[in-house]
């Protein structure tokens, strides 16, 4: 081989090493640290980068994006001395990766130590249900603490959220049964409203219902009321306007006597203390229209039996005893009494057919 050769080939290998040595490429979201002699010297950004070869190195590749860290459960105190064991998610993010690699040491362990004891200054100040139910407030005051104490780190918390909350067996047993009570308790308020409800709907349904029917049955009496009132006044302007006597009226008062015990529910049946009345009424009635009947022969042998020198009164009392007319008026009389007499007997009958499935022993009234 030639001695000029090797010189140029020496050569060209250590053009290629210091060429390779002094570029680097840097990829998006990506930074790099880079130390001259053991000194920072300075950040490369993204892309393509020219350093000095072997005076300049690479010391520390830093991600930028949004990183997500979550940790171990920690036992934590509270206020009322129960160990609770509660684990974090941490999303941050590198501002600065010139203090994110020079001004601590482990910036992940510094983060997550120092949220193990900001979880103790909470915590500690609240009781079990207070810490069950306030991990919003408990975020937003890790989030305050964390962000001050990283700012100078260069690391920018963004969120920090609790992921679980763990108390002993023995709380969590007396919580489900807690829960449970308080749901029997809600269901049977529940319970208990609805037939509440339902028993007011009721009521007021019924009432409803009963004033409906009053008022119905109100209307109803009115109107008969006002039916029976307008027949009776029709009644009794026909009486007046036809100038009915005591005759008919007592004819039609012996008519309704079949109807006193046209009743189902009567027992007993009673005969008005008018009978006897109105049948002599009705007797008086047909004796005047048997004396309208007599022919006009038979007055002038009453007015010569008169002027023959006999008083009025003993004329009358001797046409009374054997004259046809009296025995007219005793006939027409005793027509009426059987005819009242068979319908007191109609109405006796209907009276203890009605009675006859009753004990007997229950006499009649007359």
């Amino acid at each position: 081989m030639d001695p000029v050769v090797i010189p140029i080939l020496v050569a060209a290998i250590v053009v290629v090493f210091l060429v390779a040595s002094s570029v680097r490429i840097v990829p998006q979201a990506r930074r790099y640290n880079i130390e001259r002699f053991g000194r920072y010297r300075r950040t490369l950004q993204p892309g393509l980068n020219l350093v000095a070869p072997v005076a300049d190195r690479v010391n520390t590749k830093l991600d930028v994006r949004e990183q997500v860290y979550s940790s171990q459960p920690k036992p934590v105190i509270t206020e009322d001395n129960l160990v609770v064991n509660i684990d974090t998610v941490l999303y941050y993010q590198i501002t600065d990766p010139r203090a994110a690699a020079y001004e601590v040491a482990d910036y992940l362990q510094a983060i997550d130590q120092l949220t193990v004891t900001t979880l103790r200054n909470v915590i500690g100040s609240m009781d079990l249900e207070e810490t069950l139910t306030s991990r919003e407030e408990i975020n937003t005051r890790l989030r305050t603490v964390l962000d001050d104490a990283t700012g100078k780190w260069g690391i920018r918390v963004n969120r920090v959220e609790i992921k679980a909350i763990d108390p002993p067996n023995t709380i969590k047993e007396a919580m489900e049964k807690q829960m449970r009570a308080e749901r029997d308790k809600r269901a049977a308020i529940l319970h208990a409203e609805g037939e509440r409800q339902a028993k007011i709907l009721t009521a007021e349904g019924t009432k409803q219902k009963d004033i409906l029917e009053a008022q119905g049955t109100q209307q109803a009496m009115i109107l008969r009321a006002d039916g029976e009132a307008k027949a009776v006044e029709r009644v009794f302007q026909a009486v007046h306007r036809n100038n009915a006597d005591p005759k008919v009226l007592a004819y039609k008062y012996l008519e309704t006597l079949p109807h006193l015990a046209s009743s189902d529910n009567n027992t007993f049946w009673v005969i008005p203390g008018e009978l006897t009345e109105a049948v002599r009424t009705v007797t008086a009635a047909f004796g005047d229209h048997s004396k309208m009947g007599l022919p006009e022969t038979t007055r002038p042998a009453e007015a010569a039996t008169a002027g023959a020198g006999e008083t009025p009164a003993e004329g009358s009392a001797e046409l009374a005893a054997g004259s046809p007319l009296s025995l007219d008026a005793a006939a027409a009389a005793d027509e009426v009494a059987k005819q009242a007499a068979a319908a007191v007997n109609d109405a006796k009958a209907e009276a203890e057919a009605a009675r006859s499935p009753q004990a007997p022993g229950r006499g009649q009234k007359g």
